[in-house]
């Protein structure tokens, strides 16, 4: 009797004439996209500047998939540099081969040089973006069905994928652990933005959050992968790494918890949102208000504070309510001579 479950593509490429089309690079690219989309709408509810989050994954998506590909080679470097193989493979991205720990990594040293040529914390910038990488993530993990890899066991579950015969791998039905991690991952990113909702986190506490619910199901989708990989006291390699890594990302959410509590008031001082530009709002209506009290309204001093914008500072309105305070008292100097006139 037939059973039902998931086909797999025949070919993971498409070719538009001589330019050839990998679903492995569309899933990539489209959980690009996913990620700077919610990042940038997260980014901005949290006073941040439109396009900010575009402007910083300029840094972080290239060095995320050198960093990607880079842990995958190294970790499994039997499959690049073991006799019979060639090492120009290793090139070879649209094969298949990011290693998540590796993408994030080095990500993270492209998005620390972004935010800091812009100014803003990188805590934030990832909080904002936490919830878009596992959706990233979920995206990518498809890739995986177009290749015919990283499969599970064995199964005859209605939900199992169908691998056709090929190089290491032998036609069946098997545990669709791509699915698995795809889901995985929407569930986590729900989780973190609940939480972030919920109980505001902040200063990269809500990228901690990711980062260990990541591992817990990382961890056990791991142990259902039959694909060659090192162990470690009879372990897969990845498996240790996320229990690594799980705690790493507790301890970080506890420290940060009781050193700095709360969510950051401002994460980009420039922009209108921000502290910088409330500040420099209500130092322009205080302006206002007292020139229109004491009647200094054409006052040049005042008008130049009253009417300058957001983009200023509010140092810089308020030195210009100053200099008006300090020009009032010569006007009045002056009028008894009038008088005696």
């Amino acid at each position: 009797m037939d059973i039902a479950y998931i086909p797999s593509p025949s070919t993971g490429v498409i070719h538009l004439g001589p330019i050839p089309l990998r679903g492995y690079a569309f899933c990539i690219i489209i959980g690009v996209f996913v990620a700077v989309w919610l990042g940038n709408k997260r980014w901005i509810a949290r006073g941040g500047k439109p396009g900010t989050v575009a402007d910083i994954a300029v840094w972080a998506v290239p060095f995320g998939l050198v960093g990607g590909r880079l842990y995958h080679v190294i970790t499994d470097y039997q499959l690049y540099f073991g006799e019979g193989r060639n090492w120009v493979d290793a090139f070879k991205i649209w094969e298949g081969g990011l290693g998540i720990w590796g993408a994030i990594a080095l990500g993270a040293v492209g998005a620390w040089i972004g935010c800091r040529l812009r100014g803003i914390p990188l805590p934030a910038w990832a909080d904002a973006l936490a919830p878009g990488i596992a959706l990233a993530q979920a995206c990518g993990r498809w890739g995986n069905w177009f290749n015919q890899e990283l499969y599970g066991r064995a199964t005859d579950l209605p939900w199992a994928v169908e691998i056709s015969a090929g190089p290491n791998r032998d036609a069946g039905t098997y545990h669709p652990t791509f699915l698995y991690e795809s889901l995985w991952c929407i569930g986590v990113a729900v989780l973190v933005i609940w939480a972030d909702r919920r109980f505001k986190l902040g200063h990269g506490r809500a990228f901690a959050l990711y980062v260990a619910a990541y591992c817990v199901g990382r961890g056990w989708i791991e142990y259902m992968r039959v694909d060659e990989a090192h162990h470690i006291l009879g372990v897969r390699l990845n498996v240790w790494t996320s229990i690594v890594v799980f705690v790493l990302a507790v301890i970080y959410f506890v420290l940060s918890a009781k050193l700095r509590p709360g969510r950051e008031e401002v994460v980009e001082p420039d922009a209108s949102g921000g502290e910088g530009g409330k500040a420099a709002v209500e130092a322009k209506d205080k302006a206002k208000d007292k020139a229109k009290a004491e009647g200094r309204t054409e006052d040049k001093a005042a008008v130049e504070a009253a009417d300058a914008g957001p983009k200023d500072s509010a140092p810089a309105l308020a030195q210009g309510a100053v200099k008006a305070d300090l020009r009032k008292p010569a006007v009045d100097a002056e009028a008894p001579e009038a008088d005696k006139s």
